[in-house]
């Protein structure tokens, strides 16, 4: 079915031609949820799309073998479908009927016990129990439940006569009303069956229906790795719930700003009008926010062009901290000094205070910042699915990964996500190539590079003032830099589990600025062109965007993709115009290293703070952070100034996003023209230029290679020296 923007026919859920006639009316904007076109299992079934070949008879060994009581020899050989009636006694349909035995009763029977019947009652009883239609037999004999069987040659085994002759020999004549009656309730029994029979026929899809059923094609690839229970989720300690509206606080003589969910509105000691939050200078730590740009416009599409493909890589959502972090070590200090030190002033919450948070997993900030990306998505780009196959979603085995994944695909397709995406389950895990969690597989990424060095030195630089402010408030406790630095930490973390956090403004504005160019070293200094693996991490994603722009699989390629995956069409799809992938920050930021986004690799000082610089995390990879690739095809080559199409025939470009704004790929490759107002590069262009970029990774010596450990600004362009 071909989809047009702004208009598509919802996506069917199952295979009952009755579906086919549930078509979306009018020609509505692209909604974020792919509505199921069957009810749900709990609403009044539509007895409106009974199958147009149902009738009141069923065949009677259909139905007995779809009830399991079939001997299996009969059940398994084919059996000719009756479209005459039968001459045997039918009963309705028996749910749960246990082990009651088959009751094979003959004509010959059910006269014999109507002339019992008379003996007793009179001859108006035996008339009752015996006449009545040839086909209808012994169906008005109390204590009987016959269930069918062929009884074609049926007859009395004793006399040589059949059914119907005995029955006839005893039927007495019938009055008009009483013939009216059972013709009446002849009718009836046929609708009632017919009722219950569109009833179960139309439950049968969700009575079989699993987690990820179909609309549409199903699925070829395996299921490599099961989503429940999850494998290698890691840790997965949840914390304290949150309790904003009993926790929080704020001065009643101030204009009161409401929590949307989080209360960010907190006024700082040296902030001034027109200052952002502090939240938007958290680096990785910091709640979603679009990028505020990177130094190009923004622009529409031109006339007659359109988007073809867009490939999303995607960070998962807020979460809890990771096990081993700065945080836990303090919160465990405290549990140490508990009864011995006293703080006061700022810090005298600390007296009751204890370290509650859980760790690795998503918070429901993080839940809300996938679903409202998938909405959003949703908008952007929901015309481009193509809603006759599933799609593949790629994610790891970390919970919050999977977790990511689920939410954002709620928030694009809506709650019936699984008939519209299979996700690919990635192992993360030291020893399993996975493009989507590069470092684990280039052990040199943490032992070769500069770490924690800037990052330390910046730390005793800018929190020397907050270190000795901490001290004098505080009796039998030690506060050390690095102790100080976790407090800070400590905000981010409590305020997205939470909702609010009194660490955060035990600090500056000034502090808070420290804070995010603290972050910027370290992301520097690991993930990006100051690390010697900087590129060689992100060097398999990189790969893989080039490989569906190329239409091919990937085999080896010297990189950490797993091949198993990338080798086949059915687990690395290439015709797709949606691709989804779910990563870490970490491995994005080296995805654009290894893409060699130069406009990222400036110098930055570790003594001081240069001010507004491009390297900037927050803007980068907050938490749900999303890279957007696009594919946009125009009719004639785009003038670099954005004032109409220029000579020439049709010509596609691709297109970065970063959080919501345009990556100028001019300023990281001439080839691309840095003059283009909008950021685009010619598709062939940039292909062209990409060609380099695993050369300039060399990711086997960055990854395993044996060279001395980097230190700080030795590295500028994310490869070994």
């Amino acid at each position: 079915m071909s989809q047009t923007q702004g208009e598509r026919g919802a996506p069917r859920t199952d295979k009952h031609p009755a579906a086919l006639g549930q078509v979306r009316q009018g020609n509505p904007p692209i909604h974020h949820g792919f509505q199921s076109s069957i009810h749900r299992q709990t609403a009044e079934p539509d007895h409106s799309l009974r199958p147009s070949n149902q009738t009141g008879r069923t065949c009677g060994t259909c139905s007995a073998a779809a009830s399991s009581r079939l001997p299996s020899s009969q059940r398994a050989s084919g059996h000719r479908h009756h479209t005459a009636p039968h001459r045997s006694v039918r009963t309705a349909y028996q749910p749960w009927p246990g082990n009651a035995p088959q009751i094979k009763v003959s004509a010959a029977h059910a006269a014999a016990r109507a002339m019992a019947t008379a003996a007793v009652s009179g001859p108006r009883a035996a008339s009752g129990a015996a006449s009545g239609p040839k086909h209808s037999g012994a169906a008005g004999s109390a204590g009987y439940q016959p269930v069918h069987q062929d009884d074609e040659n049926e007859g009395s085994a004793d006399e040589g006569q059949t059914g119907d002759d005995i029955a006839a020999a005893f039927a007495t004549p019938q009055s008009r009303s009483e013939h009216r009656f059972r013709v009446a309730t002849y009718v009836l029994s046929v609708c009632l069956v017919i009722l219950v029979g569109s009833n179960l026929y139309l439950s049968l899809p969700y009575a079989f229906r699993g987690h990820g059923s179909c609309p549409c094609l199903p699925s070829k690839v395996p299921q490599y790795f099961q989503t429940s229970p999850e494998l290698w989720p890691g840790p997965t300690a949840t914390g304290k719930p949150a309790f904003l509206a009993q926790t929080r606080t704020f001065n009643p003589t101030a204009s009161y700003v409401p929590n949307e969910p989080l209360q960010t509105s907190i006024p700082v000691e040296g902030m001034g009008q027109g200052n952002q939050s502090i939240f938007k200078m958290m680096g990785f730590l910091s709640p979603y926010s679009p990028s505020p740009g990177f130094g190009v416009g923004e622009f529409p599409l031109p006339p007659d062009a359109e988007i073809v493909q867009v490939q999303m890589l995607s960070r998962h959502g807020a979460r809890y901290p990771t096990s081993g972090a700065d945080v836990a070590r303090l919160g465990e200090k405290f549990a140490n000094a508990t009864g011995k030190a006293k703080l006061k002033g700022q810090l005298s919450f600390l007296n009751n205070w204890k370290y509650q948070l859980g760790y690795e997993i998503l918070v429901p900030k993080g839940r809300e910042e996938l679903f409202e990306s998938g909405i959003l998505h949703s908008y952007m780009y929901g015309s481009l699915y193509n809603a006759k196959s599933k799609i593949i979603v790629r994610t790891t085995t970390q919970d919050r990964m999977l977790k990511s994944a689920e939410n954002w695909m709620a928030g694009f397709f809506g709650l019936e996500w699984p008939n519209n995406a299979t996700i690919e389950v990635i192992i993360e895990k030291q020893g399993f190539n996975n493009s989507l969690a590069g470092s684990l597989n280039c052990p040199n990424a943490d032992s070769k590079g500069p770490g924690n060095e800037a990052r330390a030195k910046w730390i005793h630089t800018y929190l020397q003032d907050a270190t000795t402010r901490f001290q004098a408030l505080s009796e039998d406790f030690t506060w050390t830099v690095d102790d100080v630095y976790a407090a800070q930490t400590m905000c981010p973390y409590e305020t997205v589990a939470y909702g609010f956090s009194k660490f955060c403004d035990l600090f500056t504005y000034e502090e808070w600025e420290g804070f995010g160019y603290s972050i910027d070293l370290f992301f520097s200094s690991y993930s990006a062109f100051h690390s010697p693996a900087g590129r060689a991490v992100g060097l398999g994603y990189q790969q893989e965007v080039i490989a569906r722009l190329k239409n091919h699989t990937l085999g080896y390629s010297g990189s950490q993709i797993n091949v198993t995956l990338d080798s086949s069409t059915e687990t690395f799809p290439l015709n797709q115009s949606l691709y989804f992938d779910f990563s870490h920050d970490t491995n994005i930021v080296s995805v654009l290293t290894a893409f060699g986004l130069r406009q990222f690799a400036e110098e930055l000082p570790a003594t001081r703070n240069p001010g507004p610089h491009n390297f900037t995390v927050s803007h980068i990879t907050p938490f749900g952070a999303r890279l957007d690739i696009e594919i946009i095809k125009t009719p004639k080559p785009l003038s670099p100034n954005r004032d109409g199409y220029l000579r020439g025939g049709e010509t596609k470009y691709i297109h970065f996003i970063l959080n919501q704004r345009t990556l100028p790929l001019g300023h990281s490759f001439p080839e691309c023209d840095a003059a283009r107002k909008d950021g685009w590069c010619e598709l062939d262009t940039f292909l062209k230029v990409q060609e380099g970029m695993a050369a300039k990774a060399n990711f086997e010596h960055a990854c395993f290679g044996d060279y001395p450990q980097v230190s700080y600004g030795d590295v500028t362009d994310g490869s070994p020296p």
